[in-house]
């Protein structure tokens, strides 16, 4: 995986009591320049998973505070962040339970490196939307969701986490009206509070990063009172201009 800036990375948000699993995960993690954030038990991981926005969560279900089922069922009624169960019971029924609960993937304890690594990658590919590319582009914005690039007009652009996420989000649903209380869910869990100035300030910085030039068309319009739209992603239309001009 090509490696990003720093702080640019993906944030993957480990669960699990066994720290004698620690040293292989975040070596294997660090060494595909993922960001791993470390918790041992379910309660720490629901608190730190609402700070952090996580891009990816690595869990065992079998955690002495929580039931792992339920753990992953609270995950899903607030974020599509994907989740993999990493856990040493190999049980078909075990594993069912764990998928249908919302997990996206499963692998069995122990496992070698080469195998996480590419688990994190997959389930990190997938959680773009059906129907939707890997990459945005629309007039000179492009966003890369794998390699988490944004360039404008061919430079690139460096974002906090939070402001890539919220870009992403809304570029994942370009032409589409994203409602306030549901970016800031999204991206600040079901603790979000309607009336935070937190969403503005990050939406003021993002577009001071990518309207350089205020004559032209918004990639982002603002629906009063509703919420935030993206300008549609075209690259047809972008290729079509290029051999017009």
């Amino acid at each position: 995986m090509k490696k990003n800036n720093r702080k640019d990375r993906v944030k993957v948000l480990l669960i699990d009591e066994d720290a004698g699993m620690y040293g292989q995960i975040v070596n294997v993690l660090s060494t595909a320049d993922y960001k791993v954030y470390l918790s041992e038990s379910a309660q720490q991981g629901m608190q730190m998973s609402t700070s952090i926005c996580p891009d990816l969560i690595l869990m065992d279900t079998c955690l002495s505070d929580m039931e792992g089922l339920a753990l992953i069922r609270w995950f899903r009624n607030w974020t599509d962040c994907p989740i993999l169960v990493l856990s040493a019971e190999e049980s078909g029924e075990t594993k069912a339970q764990a998928l249908y609960a919302g997990a996206d993937d499963y692998i069995l304890k122990p496992f070698c490196g080469t195998e996480l690594a590419a688990r994190v990658y997959a389930v990190l590919r997938r959680r773009i939307p059906g129907g939707q590319t890997a990459c945005y582009e629309a007039q000179d914005l492009t966003i890369d969701f794998l390699r988490r690039q944004v360039r404008l007009e061919g430079e690139e652009i460096h974002f906090s986490p939070v402001e890539y996420r919220i870009l992403e989000y809304l570029a994942m649903h370009s032409g589409t009206v994203v409602p306030y209380q549901m970016l800031l869910e999204k991206i600040w869990g079901p603790y979000a509070s309607s009336g935070s100035r937190i969403l503005r300030v990050n939406m003021t910085n993002i577009r001071k990063k990518i309207e350089k030039v205020p004559m032209e068309p918004a990639y982002i319009i603002t629906i009063p009172r509703v919420g935030y739209r993206m300008l549609e992603s075209s690259p047809d239309e972008r290729m079509k201009s290029a051999h017009e001009a």
